[in-house]
């Protein structure tokens, strides 16, 4: 007689079956499953460990479990988490003076994800058209650009280029004119007297952080400026320190009318996004014709606070800047890249395909204790938390070399 042994699922095993039965498949993440993390490193079930070189596409812009703020997060936990917007609370003030004073505007919009901060800005930016600016009712138009990434929400997905992003989920939001990014003449020419705003990303990071053309956030401020229209900066990965300044979009000397932040402003803590501009602007909206639960809540507020006082210092800015030198002068040394772009700590590095697909390498890496991902092909976003140290940079693109080497 014999009888059946039975399978012993590894954690990470059984984690992703779950995942496989129980969640939707909208994801294809790599076969890790982390539990703890500190600064740059995170801890997998089964106790490896890795070095984080996409720090939650920079939403984990000052490291895991930053110890400043857990700090915020658990003396807010103690005293108040909510309230809703129908009360007050004692941290919303604060956080949003502090945080316009930050960015040199008058006012704040609290929210919670990227992309509700990319629909207020949108829904702020057709008001102020309208009421500021004087278009016709329901004409409105907002100039993108191509190959852009701002949510996935229906209205957000009416104007990307990408068929993944659109495809099925029709009918779309009407009122966008699409252009090519880094080309201001293109955007120069769909301004009309219906426009009210161009909405872009300073650096376009889910398409490979696409740095534009020099002297053309200066173009568009120029034209914005020219057609009496909004200047609307999606900062959300770009912005809160990523490329060794408060905003990639004063990285240039540009300043913009409306700036759309999240990821980092929660700290990598919770969720917390923000529209952050002048009177002249978020002064379009009234109680009741805009609103969020959870936005301004008094735990987001604290975490938020303690991300402006970290950025406010600038010592984090500047070792950011110093070893984005560092990241970027390794990365044009190394074979088997075609191209390397990007700022600060942040870069998108394209693989010859001789060497693999972007996914194959981003599964080497993570095989040699090295997390990054991959995104349209060929390109791998590099993207560490800005505490990373220089050894430990060393460490990750001295790995990554390793596996850029051909098989």
């Amino acid at each position: 007689m014999t009888t059946s042994v039975p399978v012993i699922e590894s954690a990470t095993v059984h984690h992703e079956r779950q995942v496989m039965e129980h969640s939707a498949q909208n994801y294809a993440p790599l076969p890790v499953v982390l539990a703890s993390g500190e600064g740059a490193w995170v801890t997998d079930v089964e106790g490896r460990r890795y070095l984080d070189l996409l720090a939650g596409y920079s939403a984990l812009n000052f490291g895991h479990a930053n110890p400043r703020l857990l700090a915020a997060a658990h003396a807010q936990l103690d005293r108040l988490t909510l309230t809703s917007r129908a009360f007050g609370n004692d941290r919303l003030g604060p956080f949003c003076a502090e945080l316009a004073a930050l960015l040199g505007k008058d006012m704040v919009l609290p929210m919670n994800t990227g992309a509700e901060a990319v629909e207020s800005g949108l829904k702020v930016a057709r008001k102020w058209g309208y009421e500021v600016k004087g278009v016709p009712e329901g004409r409105a138009r907002i100039v993108v650009a191509a190959e852009g990434f701002h949510g996935r929400t229906i209205s957000v997905v009416s104007f990307s280029t990408d068929p993944e992003a659109r495809g099925g989920f029709g009918p779309f939001t009407p009122g966008f004119d699409v252009v090519p990014y880094g080309d201001a003449d293109a955007l120069r020419a769909a301004l009309t007297p219906d426009t009210v705003a161009v909405l872009i990303e300073p650096i376009q990071g889910e398409a490979g952080v696409i740095v534009p053309p020099p002297g053309y956030l200066a173009a568009v401020r120029a034209a914005c400026t020219e057609a009496d229209v909004l200047f609307v900066a999606d900062e959300v990965q770009a912005g809160l320190g990523r490329t060794g300044h408060v905003l990639a979009t004063r990285a240039e000397g540009v300043d913009a009318d409306v700036y759309l932040l999240g990821k980092a402003l929660g700290g990598g803590v919770l969720p917390v996004s923000a529209v952050v501009a002048d009177r002249e602007v978020l002064g379009v909206l009234r109680p009741g014709q805009h609103g969020s639960t959870f936005g301004g809540n008094p735990l987001a507020c604290a975490v938020g606070r303690e991300v402006v006082r970290i950025l406010a210092e600038g010592s984090l800015l500047e070792h950011t800047r110093g070893l984005g030198a560092v990241l970027h002068a390794r990365l044009r040394t190394l074979p088997g890249l075609t191209a390397v772009r990007g700022r600060g700590l942040w870069a998108g590095v394209d693989v010859d395909p001789a060497i693999g697909t972007g996914r194959e390498v981003s599964e080497r890496l993570a095989a040699a204790g090295v997390l990054t991902k991959d995104t349209h092909g060929p390109t791998l976003r590099l993207a560490p938390p800005l505490v990373i140290t220089e050894p430990d940079l060393h460490l990750a693109l001295d790995t990554l070399e390793s596996v850029l080497r051909p098989r």
